[in-house]
């Protein structure tokens, strides 16, 4: 008996999201949401049939999979363990700013439910040979004899999430990883007629939880009033870096109007960068656009601070933030490593008015500059490692 039309009716109940959509909502912004629902259903796809016993880091996040304010300096990938077991991950930490990987209750991949962070593993921690190699034991008891690094594996491991951040992308040796389950024999098997059941069945059901899950958070961010405005999270145990300050909020252009970001910086920070996402918590297309900046890209004014500019139009300086047509959205500023974290703020000026209210100091760029670094960005994107 075919199962197809279960899965299309349990495809059909992700229609419950677009019910999520204001009431004031017109065709384009519906469309975006039915374009999230398939993104998600195409991402869902690569953990649908993660296995535990032969643990795979699979591409999570990213250019085409840009949910849930994916943050565009991260490459994400992800692997199912089962916390009773053994796991052995080496390769090479690579030339990245940092390499972290995140131990949880649960995770995003279909089969996963959400949970806690049990713990956050940075390779900087790690021995390195000459090469820059490593071999890093997860298991609930040191074995005896083992002689590399080692972290306890608490039972109730669910996901590993690894984060490799990068300023000057495509430019950097990337991390390489392999992961392999020690504790069993290594014994390749066929999927069961039920149990491919049950992971579609799961996929079917993703939409609807990951969409859901994004929208249900701007929705949250409207309801605290958040307009360009910022709140401090540091999404402890919700699938946030370790050390991070998050600084969170949503923006909204009136006509002729843009928006400064204006910070102070921190003395020492490992990490931090500025993005803008749409009212689905889906990440602008980073690959055409500047709609995100980071500590290697910004330019710094004379004073010490960082400006950047929210505009529709290109203002002419090189810190624009591009909102990609999207009058309003949600925006995130991140600081990993800091010695403190000095909240942002924006504050609305007329768009002609850019130039002269941030001063001759504020770096500008001519047209022509701006096509150079925009195909720049687009080269760099497509360097990194993204399947």
């Amino acid at each position: 008996m075919s199962r197809w039309p279960d899965y299309l009716a349990k495809l059909t109940s992700a229609e419950d999201v677009l019910a999520m959509l204001p009431g004031d909502a017109d065709g384009l912004e519906r469309a975006e949401v039915e374009k999230m629902l398939f993104a998600a259903l195409a991402s869902g796809w690569l953990t649908t049939f993660a296995d535990r016993d032969r643990p795979d880091f699979v591409p999570a996040v990213g250019t085409h999979f840009n949910l849930v304010g994916t943050n565009p300096d991260f490459i994400y990938a992800a692997a199912s363990i089962d916390g009773s077991g053994s796991y052995l991950i080496t390769g090479e930490r690579g030339e990245c700013l940092f390499l972290q990987m995140d131990i949880a209750a649960g995770g995003l991949a279909v089969m996963d439910a959400l949970g806690p962070s049990l713990g956050t593993i940075d390779f900087d921690d790690l021995a390195l040979d000459g090469a820059g190699r490593f071999s890093l034991m997860l298991s609930a008891e040191k074995p005896a004899d083992w002689q590399g690094d080692w972290h306890p594996l608490d039972p109730t491991a669910r996901s590993l999430s690894l984060r490799q951040a990068s300023y000057d992308w495509g430019a950097e040796r990337e991390a390489r990883i392999a992961i392999e389950r020690t504790d069993l024999t290594h014994a390749p098997r066929r999927w069961s007629e039920a149990e491919i059941a049950e992971r579609l069945m799961a996929l079917c059901a993703y939409p609807k939880r990951l969409a859901g899950m994004a929208m249900g958070f701007i929705a949250g961010q409207q309801q605290k009033g958040l307009w360009n405005a910022f709140e401090h999270d540091d999404w402890a145990g919700r699938g946030g870096v370790e050390g991070q300050r998050y600084y969170q909020g949503l923006f909204r252009l009136e006509p002729d109007c843009a928006l400064v970001l204006e910070t102070d910086l921190p003395e020492t920070v490992r990490y931090w960068n500025v993005q803008l996402n749409d009212m689905r918590w889906n990440t602008l297309d980073w690959m055409n656009h500047q709609c995100s900046l980071n500590g290697g890209q910004a330019s710094i004014d004379a004073d010490g601070k960082f400006r950047a500019v929210i505009a529709m139009e290109d203002p002419g300086i090189a810190n624009w933030l591009d909102p990609a047509g999207h009058a309003q959205g949600s925006i995130m500023l991140r600081w990993t490593g800091a010695s403190s974290g000095p909240a942002p703020t924006l504050s609305c000026i007329a768009a002609g008015d850019v130039l002269e209210q941030l001063g001759p100091g504020t770096r500008r760029v001519t047209p022509e500059e701006r096509q150079q670094s925009l195909r720049a960005r687009r080269r760099a994107v497509q360097m990194r490692r993204r399947w």
